[in-house]
């Protein structure tokens, strides 16, 4: 037979509890706890000289406890004739001055005021439920008589709604001040047997005159700081949230659902608003994981939050991946809250994230944000190091979408020094070395390309028959959308034979920007057209006349919203598209360079193109998210195409090295291993 009761009325019976006890024999039942994990809140509120009503006391050894701790005066009842006997019988030698008495709650013999204060462990949770809650009002309406002013009901309770609702509602209206404790499990100590919602101790004062509002109080732990609630939804909203959380986190200490994402909001406790949004992602089934790879925390950039990396199930699920932790906790910081620093952001999530750690997890073990996990958004690149605490070696590049970050752009590789300057030069004030002229210290080589994607935009150029013999005077006519840097364009009017690039630039601040600090030099083979690249295609169909051998999108997305950040998604709709191929020569070749981490989405995009262009190329960068499509306005043989590459990239690679006589100033790129891993669409 259950020990629990079939129904809910049960817990109101005096049959079931004698059956219950009888059943239990000696063993003490320890509803929601026993004496240590209580007595922080019972000593704060009770005190070991006042005369204390125990209401159902069961056979818990907690009035056995506090009796040995030095509390005298326990009058201790229970509807259950079964169970005081059974406790006086145990008690009658130890402890001879602790009294149990055959009573019930909802009608005592006590007179009024005669107890400081009333103990009720679980008994409300259990009378709550009987006749829509009539016998747990008359119970509660006995613990208001019999107690004197300043004296407490401290009730311990699971705090479901519709029982703390019934008891704040009961004396609030009485005019009472009501405070609730909620204490949460210690970590490490959750177990498969333990409740998954927290024990709460609610904490009614009463007064010699009612309150003329009402006092309402949620506390953390046995000392934390009260939060006071205007109304008494407010604090049943509270309590909603600690239980939520508490569910949560036994879940998540005590199993691992492979592929979940779970997520909850921490808010500031003086203000109630949401301060962290945390997003916990457990690998999914199958993964690799390295050992020491348990757990990991990822704090979001701020003013990241909305990205679809970030704010997708999909992207999260991606960024998971690409840490390989066997679970990882996104942290996204609200807009509206203000942070000191990020040590500030880590002191203050330490006691909460190992709350969220992985089964098995040490309890003592401290997940230090910076060097258990190190990311880095470039282009929604994200670098990671799993080494420990060493710190990775950050390849931040320039080109699409980095022109912003330009104190971070001029420690790239690309920026060649005039001179290199010793570490112990480096300590030289900041302001000297800031007025000093970009052009003045700085020198850029052109034949150097930081990106990957731009090297394979380049290859691309020998599939037009780029340096062979018979091409040899034929002009190559390009038009880049997206200046970025200006490292692109310049390697094609300075590499490519007969080569006329026009790049369309929206931005003038990235034009000055590549001018001042790229050494960007337009002249009469590289022209730049300021505006949006959109109009300038429709301008140049509509115009009619002009056609481009190579058009070029390479140009960043600013909604990051969206699982593309590069191009925009106006750039990729059909119409578009359709103007490119309008304004294309017939052995005219489309570069678009795609960044889009939502399949579906890529899904969509190729469709598209797949509509206009007959024959596509698509290449991979490798450990990027950047991908080249080459779109042919003509057909072409699907075959033979990648076959016949090997001789024409041999033919254009050798026509890029000739254009230069000094070694030093050829170009630095691998025609063959660009155009390798090459695949039909």
């Amino acid at each position: 037979m259950s020990l629990l009761p079939r129904t809910a009325e049960e817990f109101s019976s005096t049959e079931y509890w004698d059956r219950f006890f009888k059943k239990r024999g000696d063993r003490a039942f320890e509803w929601y706890g026993d004496y240590n994990k209580l007595c922080g809140v019972l000593h704060k509120y009770i005190k070991v000289q006042e005369k204390v009503l125990v209401v159902g006391c069961g056979n818990s050894e907690l009035s056995e406890q506090l009796y040995d701790v030095g509390y005298r005066h326990l009058t201790n009842i229970d509807i259950s004739e079964t169970v005081v006997a059974h406790m006086n019988q145990r008690n009658e030698e130890r402890r001879p001055d602790l009294s149990f008495q055959r009573v019930d709650a909802t009608q005592t013999p006590y007179e009024d005021a005669s107890f400081q204060a009333a103990l009720d462990k679980g008994t409300l949770d259990a009378m709550a439920s009987a006749e829509q809650g009539a016998l747990a009002r008359r119970m509660l309406g006995e613990v208001s008589r019999v107690l004197k002013v300043g004296g407490r009901y401290v009730c311990v309770t699971l705090a479901q709604e519709s029982v703390v609702k019934l008891a704040v509602e009961h004396f609030v209206q009485l005019g009472w001040a009501v405070r609730l404790h909620c204490l949460q499990e210690e970590r490490g100590k959750e177990e498969e047997d333990t409740f998954a919602l927290p024990v709460f101790v609610l904490v009614c004062t009463k007064f010699r005159q009612p309150m003329p509002a009402p006092i309402l109080e949620m506390c953390v732990g046995d000392d934390g700081a009260p939060v006071r609630h205007a109304q008494a939804c407010e604090l049943l909203s509270a309590v909603r949230e600690y239980q939520a959380y508490s569910v949560l986190r036994k879940r998540l200490r005590t199993s691992t659902e492979p592929g979940s994402s779970l997520s909850l909001t921490l808010c500031d406790a003086r203000t109630g608003l949401p301060r962290y949004t945390l997003t916990v992602q457990d690998c999914p089934p199958g993964a690799k994981v390295p050992r020491p790879n348990q757990f990991a925390i990822f704090i979001v950039p701020r003013g990241s939050e909305t990205a679809w990396l970030y704010c997708s199930p999909e992207g999260r699920r991606q960024l998971a991946a690409s840490a390989n932790f066997r679970r990882l906790v996104i942290v996204s910081m609200h807009r509206n809250q203000e942070y000191t620093d990020m040590e500030a952001v880590q002191s203050e999530l330490s006691p909460v994230v190992m709350d969220l750690a992985p089964p098995g997890m040490p309890t003592n073990q401290q997940v230090n944000t910076h060097t258990r996990i190190w990311m880095l958004l470039q282009d929604e690149n994200i670098v990671t190091d799993q080494r420990g605490n060493q710190e990775p070696d950050y390849n931040i590049v320039e080109g699409s979408g980095c022109v912003q970050h330009v104190s971070f752009i001029l420690q790239i590789s690309g920026l060649r020094t005039a001179s290199s300057q010793k570490k112990k030069n480096k300590k030289k004030s900041k302001a000297a070395s800031a007025a000093v002229p970009p052009s003045a210290c700085l020198s850029v080589d052109s034949g150097f390309l930081c990106c990957a994607h731009h090297e394979v935009m380049v290859a691309g150029l020998s599939m037009l028959g780029v340096g062979t013999q018979q091409d040899k005077d034929v002009p190559v006519s390009v038009l880049l959308v997206g200046l970025g840097g200006g490292g692109l364009p310049q390697f094609l009017r300075d590499f490519v034979p007969n080569a006329t690039v026009e790049v369309v630039e929206l931005d003038p601040v990235v034009l000055e920007v590549a001018k001042e600090w790229f050494g960007f030099r337009p002249d009469e083979r590289l022209s730049v057209t300021l505006g949006d690249g959109l109009e300038r295609i429709s301008s140049l169909e509509k115009e009619g006349g002009r056609l481009f051998d190579v058009v070029m999108f390479d140009v960043d997305n600013k909604d990051s919203s969206l699982g593309m950040s590069c191009p925009p998604a106006a750039f990729v709709e059909t119409p578009v598209l359709q103007k490119v191929f309008n304004i294309l020569s017939p052995r005219g070749l489309f570069m678009l360079n795609l960044v889009c981490r939502d399949s579906i989405l890529r899904k969509t995009v190729l469709e598209r193109v797949r509509s206009v262009f007959p024959t596509i190329l698509s290449r991979k960068i490798a450990e990027e998210i950047n991908e080249v499509l080459l779109c042919f306005r003509e057909e072409k043989d699907a075959a033979h195409i990648l076959p016949s590459l090997s001789q024409a990239a041999k033919n254009f690679q050798s026509t890029l090295s000739s254009e230069r006589t000094e070694p030093k100033r050829r170009p630095h790129i691998d025609i063959a291993e660009m155009l390798k891993d090459l695949v039909i669409e």
